[in-house]
C-alpha cells in the first residue's frame, strides 16, 4: 500500500473539492453540507483550532512535493520487486522436468518472420538435439538463407548437438538443395530421404516443437505454432522416428545403378524404354505382359521414391552414365 493510500487521500480530486479548497483559501463561508474529508486526508487543510467550523489552508505545492516523493518511493519498491520476477520464472527449469504434463501448451506465430526468428533463437540455444522434417519438394532459395541455415547447423554441431534431418527424396535431384544438404552431411549431420516423409516439423531438445498452422483460417502462409507441451512434443518425435526408420540414408542415394536394389528384369525394361520403345512395346520384346511391365515400373518408382516415369528415366540416364564412367 502506498503512502497516499495509507493516508486515506484520493486522487484526482473532484471539482467540488477543488472549489472547496478555493473557498477556504479565500476565507469564504462554506455551505453547511460541504464535505472536506479528502482535503483533510491530503493535508491540504487543517481544522482551525480557534474558530469552530473553519479551516486553515496549507500550501498545495508542499503537498504536491510530498505526494511526488511518496510516489517515487512506491515506484522504487515496485521496480525492485519486479527485478526479482525473472529469478522466479527460472525455477521452472527444476519444476518442468518432473511434471507428467506440459505447462503452457503452445503459442501462435502469425508470420513467417516470427516463425523464423523464434526458430533461430531456439536453435541457437539447443544443447542436445535438433530434428527437422521437410516433406515438400525442393525449390530454389535465397543463398543468404541457405548460408544462414548452414551456419546454424554447423554451430549446433560444434556444441555437440545431434542434428537429424529428413527430406523428400526428390531433393536429391535438385542441385542447390543437394549441395546444401551435402555440406550439412560433411559437417556431421545425419540426413535421410523419403518419398513420404510426413508433416513438416522442427523439434529441439525434446522440448520445443514447431509445426505449420492448421488452426487459424486465412492465416499468412508459413505461419505456425510453437508447441511447449511435453506430451505433444514427444508424440511428434515418435512420429518423426517412424518415418526416419523407413527412410534412406542421404549417402546411399548417390549409388550407381549397379548397386541399387532393382531387379535384372526391371533393368531390362528400363533399357528398352531408354532405347525408345513405348511401354506397350516393351512387353512383347522381353516376353512379359503389359500388365507385368506396368507392375514392374510401379515397383521401380516406389523403390526410388519417385512419382513419375520422367523422374525414373532421368535417374536411369544418370545411373547408366555413372556405370559407363566406371568401366
Amino acid at each position: 500500500m502506498s503512502e497516499l493510500d495509507r493516508s486515506g487521500g484520493e486522487l484526482p480530486l473532484p471539482p467540488e473539492d477543488l472549489e472547496t479548497y478555493r473557498m477556504i483559501a479565500e476565507q469564504e463561508e462554506l455551505p453547511p453540507d460541504r464535505k472536506v474529508d479528502r482535503l483533510l486526508a491530503l493535508r491540504l487543510i487543517d481544522r482551525d483550532p480557534y474558530r469552530a467550523g473553519r479551516y486553515v489552508p496549507h500550501d498545495p505545492r508542499a503537498v504536491a512535493q510530498a505526494l511526488t516523493a511518496a510516489a517515487l518511493r512506491d515506484l522504487t519498491q515496485l521496480a525492485d520487486r519486479m527485478a526479482h520476477i525473472p529469478a522466479l520464472e527460472r525455477l521452472a527449469e527444476h519444476f518442468d522436468p518432473h511434471r507428467l504434463y506440459g505447462g503452457p501448451g503452445s503459442e501462435y506465430l502469425a508470420t513467417a518472420h516470427q516463425m523464423n526468428a523464434r526458430l533461430g533463437e531456439t536453435t541457437v540455444a539447443a544443447t542436445a538435439e535438433v530434428i527437422t522434417l521437410q516433406p515438400s519438394e525442393p525449390a530454389d532459395r535465397d543463398p543468404a538463407i541457405l548460408r544462414l541455415g548452414i551456419d546454424r547447423t554447423r554451430a549446433a554441431l560444434s556444441r555437440g548437438v545431434h542434428v537429424r534431418s529428413l527430406y523428400h527424396r526428390s531433393t536429391h535431384e535438385h542441385g542447390q538443395s543437394r549441395d546444401y544438404i551435402g555440406q550439412m552431411v560433411a559437417d556431421g549431420a545425419d540426413v535421410r530421404a523419403s518419398s513420404t516423409p510426413g508433416p513438416r516439423m522442427v523439434i529441439i531438445d525434446q522440448r520445443h516443437l514447431f509445426i505449420d498452422n492448421h488452426v487459424i483460417e486465412s492465416a499468412e502462409p508459413n505461419s505456425g505454432w510453437h508447441v511447449f507441451d511435453r506430451a505433444a512434443v514427444m508424440w511428434a518425435r515418435a512420429v518423426f522416428n517412424h518415418f526416419w526408420d523407413q527412410a534412406t540414408r542421404w549417402q546411399d542415394l548417390s549409388r550407381p545403378a549397379g548397386h541399387t536394389a532393382i531387379s535384372e528384369r526391371q533393368r531390362r525394361i528400363l533399357r528398352e524404354l531408354d532405347a525408345g520403345y513405348s511401354q506397350q512395346q516393351v512387353g512383347p520384346r522381353i516376353g512379359l505382359s503389359e500388365r507385368a511391365v506396368t507392375k514392374e515400373l510401379a515397383a521401380i518408382r516406389d523403390s526410388l521414391g519417385y512419382r513419375s516415369m520422367y523422374q525414373v528415366m532421368a535417374w536411369w540416364g544418370r545411373a547408366s552414365a555413372a556405370e559407363m564412367s566406371d568401366l
